[in-house]
C-alpha cells in the first residue's frame, strides 16, 4: 500500500460550490487522510482525477480505504499481559465417571467439549501463526503468549480425557468429528482457517466469562476438574483478543464491508456446528452409561439452556459480534481473572511451574 503522503501526487478536484486550485486541494485530501477516524467519508468529499493513466480510480479508493482501516486502533488494553499458567489436574487420582456432581448430563456435556480441545487448540495456534508476518512487536508477544497457553491447555484436556476413558468412556468418534471439521476447513484457503479461529475464540471466550461470573456452573463437581476448568477459563478471558486482532491485521486491505459478511458468515457456521456437535457428542456418551431416547435429549438440553442454561446466558455476547465496532475487549472482564486467581483453589496450587515461551 502506498504511503498516506501519496496522494498529493494525483490531480484531485475538490467538490465545492468554487473551483480551487489542484495543490491546494491535494493538500486538503492528503490531511483528510492523514486524520483516519471511523468519520471518514471519500466519496461525499472529494471527486479524484488522476492525471497519470498507469492508474485507475478503483486503485485509489481502495488505497485510501485501507489507509483508512489501517487508522483504526485495536480495543486490546495496553496494560495487559497474557501470563501461562503451567499448572497439571488430576494427575494422581481418578476422575468419577459423572464428575460433576453425580450429573450425567452435565459431565456429558463437559466431557464432549473437552473432547474437541487437544486438536482443536493445535488448530487455533497453526491458523494464528500463519498469519504472524508483519504484525507489531505487541501483537507478536500476545501470539507467543497465547501459544504457550493454548499448548498447555490441549496437554491437560488431553490428560482429562484419558482419565474420561479410564472411566470407562469411547471418545473416539467424538474425537473424530472434531478432525473432519478441522481438516475440512484446512482445504480452503488458510484466511478461512483465521477466520474460523477468531469465531471460536470468540465462543470460548464468552463461555469462560459465563463460567467465572456464575459459580452454579461447577457447584458440586469435582475439585480438581472444576479446578482445570476454572484454569482454562480465565486464560480464555486473557488472551481473548489475540485471534481477533491477528485478523484485523490479516484483512487490513480488505473493504470493511466484506470483513464483516465474512466473519458474520463464519459465525452463524461455526455456531452451527457448534451446538450441534457438542449436543451430539454428549448424547454420545449418555448413551454409553444407558441414558437414550427423548430423556437423553431433554437432559441435556434442559441443562445446556435452561439450568444453570450456559448457552442461553452467553446469546447476549454472542449477538455484540455482529454489531458494528466489535471488539473482545469492549468488555474489560479481567476482573474475573484476577477472583480467580484470589481464589482459594488457586492460592493453595502454590506458584506456576515456569514455562518456556512458544517461538
Amino acid at each position: 500500500m502506498r504511503p498516506i503522503r501519496a496522494a498529493t501526487a494525483f490531480n484531485v478536484t475538490a467538490a465545492t460550490p468554487s473551483r480551487v486550485s489542484r495543490s491546494r486541494a491535494a493538500a486538503t485530501a492528503a490531511a483528510r487522510l492523514s486524520s483516519g477516524g471511523n468519520r471518514l467519508r471519500i466519496c461525499k468529499l472529494i471527486d479524484i482525477y488522476v492525471s497519470n493513466t498507469d492508474f485507475k480510480v478503483l486503485r485509489v479508493w481502495s488505497d485510501l480505504m485501507t489507509a483508512a482501516s489501517l487508522a483504526r486502533p485495536t480495543n486490546t488494553p495496553a496494560d495487559l499481559t497474557i501470563t501461562p499458567r503451567d499448572r497439571r489436574f488430576g494427575r494422581d487420582e481418578a476422575t468419577p465417571r459423572w464428575w460433576h456432581g453425580g450429573n450425567p448430563y452435565a459431565s456429558a456435556l463437559y466431557n464432549a467439549l473437552s473432547a474437541t480441545f487437544p486438536e482443536g487448540e493445535a488448530f487455533f495456534v497453526e491458523s494464528v501463526r500463519q498469519h504472524r508476518d508483519g504484525v507489531d512487536t505487541r501483537l507478536a508477544g500476545e501470539i507467543k503468549a497465547f501459544t504457550t497457553q493454548e499448548v498447555i491447555h490441549s496437554r491437560e484436556h488431553l490428560a482429562f480425557n484419558r482419565r474420561a476413558a479410564d472411566a470407562g468412556y469411547d471418545l473416539s468418534s467424538l474425537e473424530a468429528q472434531v478432525h473432519k471439521r478441522l481438516e475440512l476447513t484446512k482445504t480452503r484457503p488458510p484466511i478461512a482457517s483465521l477466520a474460523a479461529t477468531m469465531a471460536l475464540e470468540h465462543f470460548t471466550a464468552i463461555l469462560a466469562h459465563e463460567l467465572l461470573a456464575d459459580p452454579r456452573h461447577l457447584a458440586g463437581a469435582d475439585p480438581a476438574t472444576a479446578e482445570l476448568w476454572r484454569w482454562h477459563a480465565a486464560e480464555e478471558i486473557e488472551h481473548k483478543g489475540v485471534a481477533y486482532d491477528t485478523w484485523l491485521h490479516a484483512t487490513k486491505a480488505w473493504p470493511r464491508s466484506k470483513r464483516w459478511k465474512v466473519k458474520a458468515k463464519v459465525m452463524l457456521f461455526v455456531t452451527r456446528n457448534f451446538v450441534v456437535d457438542r449436543t451430539a457428542g454428549a448424547l454420545d456418551l449418555l448413551r454409553q452409561d444407558g441414558i437414550t431416547g427423548p430423556k437423553a435429549l431433554a437432559g441435556v438440553l434442559w441443562y445446556a439452556w435452561v439450568r444453570p442454561g450456559m448457552f442461553r446466558k452467553i446469546a447476549g455476547a454472542w449477538a455484540k459480534f455482529f454489531l458494528p465496532g466489535f471488539h473482545p475487549w469492549n468488555e474489560d472482564d479481567r476482573a474475573l481473572i484476577g477472583a480467580y486467581e484470589t481464589s482459594g483453589n488457586f492460592a493453595a496450587a502454590g506458584p506456576a511451574r515456569k514455562v518456556r515461551s512458544a517461538a
